[in-house]
Formats: structure tokens, C-alpha cells, sequence
């Protein structure tokens, strides 16, 4: 892969160093993150080429195992938990507007939700334990530790049919779908530990159920941190966790933006034997734009993820024949916001991408 494209991965970083820098610079410097992810991202997507090339067949291998491409998620991790410590710090020292207490709260949701969730989506993929492990870590701080259970179990497995939660329905707005998705998803991670438990012959209270545990580390992780602080400064710093549990409110509802997205309108036929038919690249919204596939390690290449779901980020090919949205995340999170807008814009694109090729 070339060096430009090996080096563009790390502009994921620049999130948290606005952040950092828009609060000590005060004022509107605190929208420096917002201004970026959703004018920057989306002018730049308009203006550069869409990045539409493959991986050459000779060099996938060398690719897939560069430590290279790993090495740069692991640094996320640490960051990411860096740059959360470093908000309890400043929400627990510094008294702030409730104007500005929103915009440093969702400008770090657009940290932990916006790249942090996609890295944990990334590792959370792999078999290798200490990825597996990082995956969690990263959804334990926006408290949304199950979806490693229920996206590989379950969303990967239901994908583009009535029984998946986290494809959104023609016709449904994201508000709708937003309810459905977070309420039905838990509630799916729940029977799938369930049916695993089972397998086992062990009880749905065992210890060894995740979903304890998934529910108490994030609470335990604030609690760490909200006694650590409150020893320090001889007070109760409950500004901890209001801070913790609303940056995971928006970090989580940003994943659930993008699922919204992602799916929107697919369906997989049934064949004569009842059954769907096996996930194709047919049955994801594709986005091969250059700036925000760097920023979100080519999440937007989301048809072939669905298709080879084993493939590491940066082996991820675009498909022309996939459903092509007309801009990156960024911009088409905002269009998402406004019903009546997504659907003019969608529904259209949809009802022809289906007539051109027959499905």
C-alpha cells in the first residue's frame, strides 16, 4: 500500500488534538472537532476523487499481516482512554456554561463514538485475544460493551432481514430506528449469551455470562475514577459521571447513526428453502470517499466487510455494483438528522440503484 495511505490512517488523531486544543483555547475553539468532522470532512469528501482502487492480488497478503495497520488501532486505545481521563479532569477543575458543557461533551463523544467505537468494531473482529481484549475496553467507555456480542453474533448473522435490529427499515427515520435498535440490540446480546451459556450446559446466572459484566465495568470504571477524584479534591466530584454516562449517550447514539446509514432499505430474498440468501456486497451502502475512510479506517467500505467480514481494514475493497451513498459518514450523519431531507435524498437513490440491478 502506498506510504500517503499508510500515514493517512493516523489523521484519526487529529480529533483528539482539536479537542484538547479547542478547550484551552476557549471560546467557539471548543467547536474546532465539530467544525471539522462535519464541514471539513464533508468539503474535502466533495472536492478530492473518490479513492475507488483495490488492493493489487499480490499484495493483500503483505497487507493483511503488516503490524503496521495494527500498531495504529492499538495507539487508539490508549489514547482514547487518555484523552476520557483527561475529561474527568476538566469537567471536575474547570465550571463551565451549560453551552459549553455540551460541546465538550459531544465533542469527545465524536472521540469515543466517532473513531473509538469504529477501532473497537475493528479489533472486536478478530480471534487474537489482546485485540478481542482492547475491543471491550474501548466500548467500556460509552457503556456499550455488548455490541461486540451482539454485531458479531447477531447483526452479521441477520443483516438486510426483519430480524436485525441494526438495519434500518425503508421508510423509517432515524429516531424510529434509534429505539429499535439500542432496546432490541441489548435485548439480542442477551439471548445470544443466553444460547452460548446454554451450549455449555451452564445457567444464564452464571459468572461466566458477559453481559454482568458488561453492564458493571463501565460502572465500576467511572466509580474507580469518580472515588480517585473525589479523594483528591475532599469533595464528591459527581460532574464524573454525568460527563461519563453523556459522552457514552452520544458516542453510542453516533454508532448507531452510522448503523442507521449502513443498511438502509436492504433486504435479502428468500429462497425456495426458506432460508436468506447469503450476504453479498449487495447488502450494504457503500462510501469509497478519501478523508473520511481515512478518519474511520475505511468503515465506509462497509459492503465488503458484510461480504468477508474476516478482512482487516486495509484490504477492504470498494464494489461498484454495491449501493453508492452520494457523500462520506460525516456529511450523511447530518442528512440522517433531518427526516424528510434523508428521505428525499435516499429513497430515490435507492428505488433505482434496486431497478438497475434487478433486486
Amino acid at each position: 500500500m502506498k506510504q500517503f495511505k499508510k500515514i493517512g490512517f493516523y489523521s484519526a488523531f487529529i480529533l483528539p488534538i482539536l479537542l484538547v486544543a479547542g478547550f484551552y483555547l476557549g471560546g467557539l475553539n471548543l467547536l474546532l472537532i465539530h467544525g471539522f468532522v462535519f464541514m471539513v470532512v464533508p468539503l474535502m469528501d466533495f472536492l478530492i476523487s473518490k479513492d475507488k482502487a483495490n488492493l493489487p492480488a499480490n499484495e493483500i497478503s503483505p497487507a493483511s499481516k503488516a503490524r503496521f495497520y495494527r500498531l495504529v488501532t492499538y495507539f487508539w486505545v490508549f489514547v482514547q482512554v487518555g484523552i476520557l481521563v483527561w475529561g474527568f479532569y476538566v469537567v471536575s477543575q474547570f465550571s463551565m456554561s451549560l453551552g459549553r458543557w455540551i460541546a465538550f461533551v459531544t465533542g469527545m463523544a465524536l472521540v469515543t463514538g466517532g473513531v473509538g467505537i469504529t477501532v473497537a468494531h475493528e479489533l472486536g473482529h478478530k480471534q487474537d485475544p489482546l485485540q478481542q481484549f482492547y475491543a471491550k475496553i474501548l466500548l467500556m467507555t460509552v457503556c456499550y460493551m455488548h455490541f461486540i456480542v451482539e454485531h458479531n453474533r447477531g447483526h452479521h448473522v441477520r443483516v438486510a432481514t426483519p430480524a436485525d435490529p441494526a438495519t434500518s427499515r425503508f421508510g423509517e427515520s432515524f429516531y424510529r430506528f434509534w429505539g429499535r435498535s439500542v432496546i432490541d440490540g441489548f435485548r439480542s446480546a442477551i439471548q445470544l449469551e443466553k444460547e452460548r451459556l446454554s451450549k455449555k450446559n451452564l445457567s444464564v446466572w452464571s459468572a461466566q455470562n458477559q453481559m454482568f459484566q458488561f453492564v458493571l465495568l463501565p460502572v465500576l470504571f467511572v466509580g474507580i475514577f469518580t472515588l480517585g477524584f473525589s479523594v483528591w479534591q475532599e469533595r464528591l466530584v459527581w460532574e464524573i459521571p454525568v460527563f461519563f454516562f453523556a459522552q457514552s449517550f452520544f458516542a453510542f447514539s453516533l454508532l448507531e447513526l452510522v448503523n442507521y446509514i449502513e443498511h438502509y432499505g436492504m433486504e435479502r430474498k428468500i429462497l425456495e428453502n426458506g432460508r436468506y440468501e447469503r450476504v453479498t456486497a449487495l447488502h450494504s451502502w457503500n462510501a469509497s470517499h478519501v478523508v473520511s475512510n481515512f478518519l474511520l479506517f475505511q468503515l465506509q467500505r462497509h459492503s465488503d466487510h458484510h461480504a468477508n467480514a474476516y478482512k482487516p481494514y486495509q484490504i477492504l475493497n470498494h464494489h461498484e455494483e454495491s449501493p453508492q451513498l452520494p457523500s462520506g459518514y460525516s456529511a450523511m450523519i447530518i442528512l440522517a438528522l433531518f427526516p424528510p431531507l434523508w428521505f428525499r435524498v435516499m429513497d430515490r437513490r435507492l428505488v433505482d440503484w434496486k431497478e438497475k440491478i434487478g433486486v
